[in-house]
């Protein structure tokens, strides 16, 4: 029990402070009692000043450095993590108040882009300074959980037609067991840990008022941060957030159909799109039903070489033509790509995928997606509810939502987050949540599930948007009002977006 403390034994039954410890642990295991614990912090985090890995505009006052704090709280005189930050400000913004803090989504993506710049009249100082600030594990942190060899085993199991898992999953296991040799502990790379790094961040740095700007899996990390460490915490600003608490694996494919559906609808409502592309709905299912035992083959030129190979490609291949275009660039472009997919039309589709496959994934630091998804969502997904999707869904049956799945993780090996993770988070501070209607990954059902619990949280839901939606089109307010005054009511005078 050295590790952890009790809150003040006010916050224990009375029978219970008559007890030993170990007499108490019997009493909670037998009774379901859980009283607040948490773990000493026996450790100081450090600033280890370094270079900026942006431009900064020499007008701005800049800080920049290396968080240093333990790489596992729970074994605090272990291995450290570095993890670099960027602190930026106008000479007459106060260093201590309305400070937004932003780290990226993902997870395994870098928030710091090495070379990208900050200009004095940024919007991102609009209401103070701005803190960039990477994650643990991604690529300028040390250490570093690249996997080399995940990206020429995905080639690799095009180029000879093998399986895809298999190879992905040799190559991580690999990867796992170089970094074991390292003394890396993988399961530290996650939510938790990453939430009490911005925590301590926040307090070396001595800021008292912190607004969590998060995206995607970043945004469901912000709400951990304001769950666990809501001291400082002034507010969130949240955009297509993906929240811990959801079992993503389970609807994954509900979320993808949910979204083809709203292009579907916005088809059959529009007389001319109708005569376009007539019954686009039923000749989707229809054909991807048909086709799930189907293979086809392709003569593709892999960049580079002189030589065409025959590649084996499926209905995956063919969904990911459409799913890799429903972002806020190429939504419009669907309709026309499924209509050309059912009548054969594969080639041109299917060559961008590939070309897309056969590049190098190198902004990914693909171990610490690993570690982040194999011990919050695929350690508390039902496998079997997973495939139940599939007969629900005969023409998504089978497609890989995910780079991530049960198998992979069971190469990777790590252990599971508390059940706490799967909590959902009730939280008094306010927020902005924005997500985009044709969103196939973080639909605006979640967003409506994180409201549920927030009581001081907005929504905006943009239509005609998919994932990260922003906040608003050109010309709305909706930020500038809610960071002016984030408790009043947000009013929508835009056909295009609805405030819930």
């Amino acid at each position: 029990m050295s590790d952890f403390y009790f809150i003040g034994d006010s916050q224990l039954p009375s029978f219970v402070k008559k007890h030993t410890v170990k007499k108490v642990i019997q009493i909670i295991l037998v009774l379901g009692i859980l009283p607040k614990i948490v773990h000493s912090q026996n450790y100081q985090p450090v600033i280890e000043p370094c270079p900026c890995l942006m431009k900064i505009d020499n007008r701005l006052v800049a800080k920049c450095g290396n968080l240093i704090v333990p790489e596992n709280r729970q074994k605090q005189k272990g291995n450290q993590v570095k993890i670099p930050f960027v602190f930026v400000r106008k000479p007459n913004q106060d260093s201590t108040q309305n400070i937004i803090l932003n780290t990226t989504g993902g997870p395994g993506y870098a928030t710091i882009t090495i070379g990208d710049s900050v200009r004095f009249n940024s919007e991102r100082l609009a209401f103070g300074g701005f803190l960039f600030f990477d994650q643990r594990g991604t690529k300028n942190a040390k250490p570093c959980l690249d996997c080399e060899g995940i990206d020429e085993a995905i080639k690799i199991s095009y180029r000879k037609n093998q399986s895809k898992d298999s190879l992905v999953g040799l190559a991580a296991t690999k990867c796992r067991k170089k970094f074991e040799q390292m003394g890396i502990d993988l399961s530290a790379y996650n939510t938790i840990e990453s939430a009490a790094d911005i925590n301590d961040l926040r307090k070396v740095l001595g800021i008292q008022s912190l607004t969590l700007f998060g995206l995607s899996y970043s945004g469901g990390l912000m709400l951990t941060v304001a769950q666990n460490h809501p001291e400082g915490v002034k507010s969130l600003m949240l955009l297509s957030p993906l929240p811990s608490f959801v079992n993503y694996e389970e609807h994954a494919l509900f979320n993808h159909n949910e979204a083809i559906n709203k292009i579907f609808e916005g088809i059959e409502a529009d007389s001319i799109q109708n005569k376009l592309y007539p019954n686009l709905r039923k000749g989707f299912r229809d054909y991807f039903t048909a086709i799930s035992d189907k293979k086809f083959t392709i003569n593709y030129w892999e960049k580079g070489s002189a030589d065409s190979i025959k590649i084996v490609y499926s209905k995956n291949e063919l969904l990911d033509a459409i799913f890799d275009r429903m972002n806020n660039n190429g939504i419009t472009l669907v309709p026309a790509i499924i209509h050309d997919l059912i009548i054969g039309k594969h080639e041109n589709h299917i060559k961008n995928v590939l070309d897309s496959k056969f590049s190098n994934n190198d902004g990914l630091s693909y171990g610490m997606r690993l570690s982040v998804y194999c011990t919050e969502q695929i350690a508390y997904s039902n496998i079997q509810l997973v495939k139940k999707q599939d007969e629900v869904l005969p023409w998504l049956a089978g497609y890989p939502f995910n780079n991530v799945n049960h198998y992979l993780c069971e190469c990777w090996k790590v252990k599971p987050l508390p059940k706490s993770i799967k909590s959902a988070n009730y939280l008094k501070i306010p927020a902005i949540i924005s997500g985009g209607e044709f969103d196939p990954w973080t639909p605006p059902f979640y967003n409506t599930l994180i409201k549920r619990t927030m009581p001081n949280a907005q929504i905006l839901m943009i239509k005609n948007r998919a994932h990260i939606a922003g906040f608003g089109p050109a010309g709305t307010t909706f930020l500038t009002d809610f960071m002016t005054n984030p408790y009043q009511k947000l009013v929508s005078k835009n056909e295009n977006v609805v405030v819930e």
